[in-house]
């Protein structure tokens, strides 16, 4: 059994949670059963937003179908080489990966630390997800959970993966450690640009930074950016990406079909991959 003990705290008390079997619980006897799938549901009701947060089974199934054809496979080689690098000379490092979604990223990660001792946590909101997550990795820690409060110890990771999630700096701060790494990645302007001239009239010039706002509690050592052309060679990869995006939230039918018959779709990767120590 993949035991969890010490590295977890109770989401209602945040007293340490000890595994017993299938089950959590804490000094004050709250307990979380495990589900038959692996993970563990640490979403307290009241940190719900809706009945149902995070991406739903639709979206869940064609993030899956669309990174299984590898188009973000530099971006994953990238991530895999960097943390691998962080967590050498790191004897029983702790990682988590905040908005983990189905696990794509988490499991390349895993295997690329094969053989170090890291203990790992993927966690997102969404059940669904996390479920999907299970079928890639029975080793990892999966937590359906609120990335606004996550149910581990305080400073106790030595890196924090954050791939395309939202930005809540006091959240991270929070739970790495002091010199710690935020390991953060996000769209550049160009990313996905001619599937967005597809979409709308007028294309919005994105100049996000998320440095400033996580200056006051983490130091930018460096941002690397990622840019290459890649191809989606059938219909069904590219319904695949319009219903793991919100742009299939605003876009017309006309317009699906004609994205759909325009195969090959050539597009732009373009994602910067930021590099922060926890001051």
């Amino acid at each position: 059994m993949n035991v969890i003990s010490g590295h977890l705290v109770c989401p209602v008390c945040s007293l340490a949670l000890t595994q017993q079997g299938r089950s959590l619980s804490c000094q004050q006897n709250h307990c979380y059963d495990q589900a038959k799938q692996g993970y563990w549901n640490l979403l307290l009701v009241q940190r719900k937003r809706s009945k149902d947060p995070g991406d739903n089974p639709q979206m869940v199934a064609a993030r899956t179908h669309f990174l299984d054809q590898h188009c973000y496979q530099p971006l994953a080689d990238k991530v895999c080489t960097e943390v691998r690098q962080a967590l050498t000379d790191k004897p029983n490092a702790r990682l988590l990966d905040m908005g983990c979604g189905e696990g794509y990223y988490t499991a390349q990660v895993e295997k690329t630390l094969s053989g170090m001792q890291v203990e790992m946590i993927g966690l997102d909101i969404s059940k669904h997800a996390i479920k999907a997550a299970c079928r890639r990795s029975q080793s990892i820690h999966w937590l359906v959970a609120s990335g606004a409060q996550m149910p581990v110890p305080e400073q106790s990771q030595d890196l924090l993966l954050v791939m395309f999630s939202r930005l809540m700096p006091a959240a991270f701060a929070k739970v790495v450690k002091p010199a710690g790494l935020l390991l953060l990645a996000w769209p550049a302007q160009d990313h996905l640009l001619e599937l967005r001239q597809s979409i709308y009239e007028e294309i919005k010039v994105s100049e996000y930074d998320p440095t400033a706002e996580l200056a006051a509690l983490f130091s930018c050592e460096k941002v690397d950016t990622l840019r290459f052309e890649f191809s989606l060679k059938s219909a069904e990869d590219i319904q695949a990406l319009l219903d793991m995006t919100p742009h299939s939230q605003r876009i017309s039918a006309e317009t699906t079909a004609k994205l759909l018959a325009a195969v090959p779709l050539n597009l732009t990767f373009h994602v910067n991959l930021g590099f922060f120590r926890r001051l």
